[in-house]
């Protein structure tokens, strides 16, 4: 017997993002014979729809719970005043992501797989320690979020916990969507992004917000002493460490001819096209809600004291009931953002853990592995908090603090490896490009540290506390350093070295 046949049925051949089987076919699609192999063939609209859909997947974490819950506190604290900073966020998500969307097409490789073999044993596995609290901390959010949703849908007959069962059960949603194709999968996410776009566009339309306001938000930006932490708290979430590694595996599902330069170049800007839209649509949906909240409670007593958990309720108090009531209609987006998000996470979650471990798990085994990392932690927080929603933002505002650290441990390596001519060949990125991801790197990175030095200023007591924080401190800035220096040390020392990959792809 041949020693393949001796594999452990729970082992897959090869860890891999998608089997060749499963990806979806572009090549000779709208394509003659004569057309240069190195040349990018014309615009086809036929091949667009054939890209379209891992923008739209990428785009839910730019809609999750937490995304909501910063929106709506923007809305009711600063009105329409940080409308600017929210397209400006949107816009510096969208520069990342598509940088993420390079890094895969252009090596055929996501992120998670090119850590394992771009750094030392000891790097990766705290690089992906990190990518897997950050993964769980976004999916306790997300699955409250649910867990909220359906609390409300039940009238307060399910508590958070039994909610919290039931988006647990979202992990084998899509196990079975994804047996019957990757395009069934998204057609279940568009239709999920659609029922945010109609419940929020439903609550904007029913709320009546100040259209000549939402423009001059949008257009003229604002900034005062009372909105610092508003703001800081619409960039900090724009980038969610999980769905970095994430958009560089989606990418990956359509079958492209690497050894043409054209077919490369041509899926690069395909994925560009529907990357922009997908987050178009998404700073759309983020637009309602914020305006709806502005409208409602800006100026108000109870602004500082709105968020996810009583945010429906206080829209019921403010504006009744009705044919719809707001109540529903706000449950039913928020529930569509939770489910969608929550599936997404165990998307991310396989990719991460195959991708640095090279684990040859099943997809299915490893989706349970994934989902229990986040669900077991989140039973206990509904168990603890069911009762308390002051503690209960408490806990999300610990939750956020998890997240933001754990930035710079995708990014960076991110700027690191689409810089280097070694991974990329002739798609590495340009000096220019290069040049403003940095400092937007640097920017967002800055904006999360103010986040973490405002949160643990008003946290961290005692003198045991406050030495583990700084110690902690002092290692997580060594770590960032070291990954800074090494992608930078790394790319100096291999230009001096002749190598066949530099040459990109012939």
């Amino acid at each position: 017997m041949p020693p393949e046949d001796n594999r452990l049925p729970l082992l897959s051949d090869q860890d891999v993002a998608y089997e060749s089987g499963e990806k979806v076919h572009i090549v000779g699609v709208d394509e003659t014979e004569d057309e240069g192999s190195q040349g990018v063939p014309p615009f086809s609209w036929k091949k667009l729809w054939l890209f379209t859909g891992p923008g739209f997947l990428m785009s839910i974490a730019f809609l999750d719970p937490g995304n909501l819950e910063g929106d709506l506190q923007s809305g009711a604290i600063a009105g329409y005043s940080l409308l600017w900073l929210l397209m400006w966020a949107t816009a510096i998500g969208l520069l990342v992501q598509l940088l993420s969307a390079r890094l895969g097409v252009a090596t055929g490789r996501h992120l998670a797989e090119l850590c394992r073999e771009e750094y030392p044993t000891w790097a990766r596995m705290i690089l992906w320690v990190m990518a897997e609290l950050a993964l769980i901390g976004a999916d306790i959010q997300e699955v409250i979020g649910s867990a909220i949703a359906i609390k409300i849908l039940s009238n307060g007959a399910l508590p958070l916990w039994a909610g919290v069962v039931i988006t647990a059960c979202d992990c084998f949603i899509f196990l079975f969507l994804e047996n019957y194709g990757v395009r069934k999968l998204e057609a279940f996410f568009a239709v999920l992004i659609a029922t945010m776009g109609v419940s929020f566009a439903w609550m904007f339309g029913q709320t009546k917000p100040s259209g000549t306001e939402l423009l001059l938000g949008v257009l003229i930006p604002k900034l005062s002493s009372k909105t610092i932490k508003q703001a800081v708290g619409v960039v900090g979430c724009i980038i969610m460490p999980h769905n970095v590694f994430l958009h560089s595996a989606l990418v990956q599902s359509r079958e492209i001819d690497h050894s043409k330069k054209g077919r490369v170049q041509e899926a690069l800007s395909y994925y560009s096209i529907e990357s922009a839209a997908a987050l178009l649509i998404s700073f759309i949906i983020n637009l309602f809600v914020t305006t709806v909240f502005s409208k409602a409670f800006y100026g108000t007593e109870i602004a500082d004291s709105i968020g996810l958990v009583n945010a429906g309720q206080y829209l019921q108090e403010k504006f009744g009931g009705g044919l719809f009531p707001i109540l529903y209609i706000w449950a039913i987006g928020l529930l569509a953002a939770g489910q969608s998000s929550t599936i997404t996470g165990t998307y991310a979650g396989q990719f991460i853990m195959g991708g640095f471990l090279n684990l040859r798990l099943k997809k299915w085994l490893r989706a349970l592995i994934t989902r229990s990392f986040a669900i077991v932690p989140t039973m206990i927080v509904a168990l603890i908090f069911d009762t308390s929603e002051s503690a209960l933002d408490e806990l999300n505002e610990w939750l956020n603090v998890l997240q933001s650290i754990q930035i710079p441990f995708a990014l960076i390596p991110l700027l690191c490896l689409v810089s280097k001519e070694q991974i990329m060949g002739t798609f590495k990125i340009g000096s220019v490009l290069k040049t403003i991801a940095w400092l937007v790197a640097v920017l967002v990175i800055l904006i999360n540290g103010y986040l973490l030095l405002d949160f643990f200023s008003s946290e961290v007591t005692g003198v045991m506390f406050t030495s583990v924080v700084f110690a902690f401190t002092g290692a997580y800035i060594a770590f960032i350093i070291y990954l800074v220096s090494r992608g930078f040390t790394s790319s100096a020392w291999r230009r001096l070295l002749p190598s066949k990959e530099a040459q990109g792809i012939e």
